[in-house]
C-alpha cells in the first residue's frame, strides 16, 4: 500500500492543535496560553495548523458531516442504513422531523465543530498583529489567507446548511442571534477576495500539497457566486463579485495555475482503479480535505468518519470494504449514457459486477447500488490475506480509519464553472470534460444552461455536489427533481419510499438547527421553518 508515505508527512501536520479542553477554570498546567503564545511566526504556523486540523474535523467527524448530508439530500441517494436503525437519515432524506420525532440534534455534531474550526480560525487572524513578523513578513500574508479561506469555507458550508447562522469574525463567548445571510456571505466573500489576492502565484506542481493555494480561493470564489446568485436570484455576490469577475477569476485558474485533467476518469478513484489510481495530489485536485488512518478513541480525529457510511452494509468484496450502507438512487445509474466511463467509476452497481450481496434483509432502502467515489476499500497484507486498507495501515478499524482524502473541488468544475458564467472557450471547456469521459463514444453537443446541468451531475456525483447545484437552479427546482415515490426494499421486504417536494419547499432546502444549540442559547438562536 503507498497509502503510508503518502500519510507520514500529514500525520506530523494535522495532528498539531487537535485535543482541546472545554472548561479551563484553574491556573494554566503549561508555559504557552493564548495571552502569549502569538508572539512568533513559528508559533503561528502551529496556530494555523491547528486549523487546518479544525477543517479537517469539521469535515470529517461523525454524526452527520456536509459531505454526507449534500448526498442525502440530494436525488443520488437514499438514507439507507441498517433496517434496524433509527430513522435519523430518513429525517434528513425526506424533509421530515417527524420520522425521527425523538432526534432533534441529528447536526449538533456537525455545528460544534464547525465553529470550533471558526473559532480557532478567529484566533490566529485576532492574533496576527501582536506577532513579530522581522524576516519572514512575506508570511504574514500567506498565514492570514489560508486562515481566512478556511473561515470562508466552513461559513459557505454552514449557511448552505441553515440559511441564518450566527456570525463570529473574533473570538466570542457571546450570545449572538443569527445573522442574516448576506452578512455571511459577505465575509465569505471578503476572505476568499484576500486569499486570491496574496497567495503565492505558484503552478499547481510548485504548491505544497494540502495547503490552500491561491487557485482553491479563486475556484472557490466561483462556486460560491453560482451559489448565491442562484439560490438567492442575486446579479452579484453581496456587490463585492461580479459575474464577469468571477469569470476572471476561473480563467485564471484555467492559464495560470499548471492544474489539468487526468486522462482516465477513473483513476480519480481508488475503489475504481486500485492498480492505477492518481493520488490523492494529482494534477486535477485543486481543494481537497486531507484525512489519514491515525484517528483513534482517544481525541484523535484525524480520519474521514462518513466514507464508512457509504459502504455496502456489512459486506466485503474485494475491492470495496463493508460499510453501514447509504444506498444510491437506480436512476443515477441509469443516468450515464453508452460508453460514458464516469457510470462504472462512481458506483458499485451489484448485479452488473456480478457481487454476491448477501445482506439485502440487514439493508434498509436496498436499491443494489452504492458509492464507488468513497468506498471504504480491502487490500491484501503481508501474508496474502484480505482486510481493512485502514487497518493494514495500523487504523484502530475501519470505521474510523478510512483515510481518502475529500475532492472539494476538481478542476473538471473549473472548466464547467468557467462555461456557465459565459467564457468565449465555454464550448472547449465542456468538450474537454465530456471527451475525457465519453473516449471513442464521444460525440460533440452544444453548451448550454441544460446541458451544462446535466453534465455536472453526471461529473460530480457522490461528490456532495449536486443537491447544491439543484437548490441554486430554485428552490421549486430542486424540490421537483428530488420528489419521488418509489418502491425500495427494507430487509428484503417492498415499501413505498415518499419524499414530497412540498416538504422541501416549506423548508425551503434548509436543515435543522440542533435543538441543544437553541436551548444553550435560550431560544435566541430561531429553528428553520418545517423543522
Amino acid at each position: 500500500m503507498k497509502k503510508i508515505t503518502i500519510y507520514a508527512a500529514a500525520v506530523a501536520m494535522l495532528s498539531l492543535g487537535s485535543c482541546s479542553k472545554d472548561y479551563l477554570d484553574t491556573e494554566p498546567m503549561t508555559e504557552l496560553t493564548s495571552s502569549n503564545f502569538y508572539t512568533t511566526p513559528s508559533e503561528a504556523y502551529d496556530a494555523l495548523v491547528g486549523c487546518y486540523d479544525g477543517m479537517q474535523i469539521a469535515e470529517g467527524a461523525s454524526g452527520t458531516p456536509f459531505a454526507l448530508a449534500s448526498e442525502i439530500l440530494s436525488d443520488d441517494c437514499y438514507g439507507g442504513v441498517g433496517n434496524s436503525d433509527a430513522y435519523n437519515y430518513q429525517a434528513i432524506d425526506e424533509f421530515d422531523p417527524t420520522r425521527a420525532p425523538s432526534y432533534v440534534d441529528i447536526y449538533d455534531d456537525t455545528w460544534t465543530k464547525y465553529y470550533a474550526a471558526i473559532f480557532r480560525c478567529n484566533t490566529l487572524l485576532q492574533n496576527l498583529d501582536n506577532i513579530d513578523w522581522t524576516g519572514s513578513e512575506e508570511l504574514r500574508p500567506i498565514y492570514e489567507s489560508e486562515a481566512r479561506f478556511i473561515r470562508a469555507y466552513m461559513y459557505f458550508d454552514l449557511v448552505r446548511l441553515f440559511g441564518n447562522v450566527p456570525l463570529l469574525t473574533e473570538p466570542s463567548v457571546e450570545n449572538l442571534p443569527q445573522a442574516e445571510p448576506d452578512e455571511v456571505y459577505t465575509v465569505i466573500a471578503q476572505d476568499l477576495l484576500f486569499a486570491a489576492e496574496n497567495l503565492e502565484d505558484v503552478t499547481y506542481s510548485s504548491t505544497t500539497h494540502g495547503r490552500i493555494t491561491k487557485w482553491a480561493a479563486k475556484s472557490m470564489l466561483g462556486r460560491v457566486y453560482l451559489y448565491y446568485t442562484g439560490y438567492y436570484g442575486q446579479s452579484d455576490l453581496v456587490g463585492l463579485v461580479s459575474q464577469s469577475e468571477a469569470l476572471q477569476h476561473l480563467e485564471d485558474v484555467i492559464d495560470n495555475s499548471g492544474h489539468g485533467l487526468v486522462s482516465d476518469f477513473n483513476t480519480l478513484w481508488p475503489a475504481a482503479s486500485p492498480d492505477t489510481y492518481a493520488g490523492e495530489d494529482n494534477e486535477e485536485v485543486v481543494f481537497s480535505v486531507k484525512f489519514t488512518y491515525t484517528s483513534d478513541y482517544d481525541g484523535n480525529t484525524d480520519g474521514n468518519h462518513w466514507m464508512v457510511m457509504f459502504g455496502m452494509r456489512e459486506f466485503s468484496y474485494y475491492p470495496y470494504g463493508n460499510g453501514w450502507g447509504v444506498t444510491v438512487n437506480s436512476d443515477l445509474y441509469d443516468l450515464y449514457n453508452d460508453g460514458d466511463s464516469r457510470q462504472e467509476a462512481s458506483v458499485i452497481a451489484l448485479d452488473e459486477e456480478e457481487i454476491p450481496f448477501t445482506n439485502i434483509d440487514k439493508q434498509r432502502e436496498y436499491t443494489g447500488y452504492y458509492n464507488k467515489k468513497y468506498a471504504p476499500m480491502l487490500a491484501y497484507d503481508e501474508d496474502g490475506n484480505l482486510n481493512s486498507a485502514a487497518v493494514i495501515l495500523g487504523g484502530d478499524d475501519f470505521m474510523i480509519g478510512q483515510f481518502q482524502d475529500y475532492f472539494v473541488i476538481r478542476y473538471s468544475d473549473v472548466l464547467l464553472m468557467a462555461a456557465e458564467l459565459g467564457s468565449g472557450n465555454a464550448q472547449s471547456y465542456f468538450n474537454m470534460v465530456r471527451e475525457r469521459a465519453m473516449g471513442d463514444s464521444y460525440t460533440q453537443i452544444p453548451v448550454n444552461t441544460t446541458n451544462l446541468m446535466k453534465e455536472r451531475h453526471k461529473e460530480f456525483a457522490l461528490e456532495g455536489v449536486r443537491y447544491w447545484d439543484l437548490l441554486r437552479q430554485g428552490v421549486s427546482t430542486a424540490a421537483n427533481t428530488i420528489a419521488t415515490s418509489t418502491t425500495l426494499l427494507n430487509g428484503g421486504v417492498e415499501v413505498t419510499k415518499t419524499i414530497s417536494a412540498s416538504k422541501i419547499q416549506e423548508t425551503e432546502g434548509l436543515q435543522q438547527i440542533p435543538n441543544t444549540q437553541i436551548t444553550l442559547s435560550d431560544g435566541v438562536l430561531e429553528q428553520n421553518n418545517g423543522w
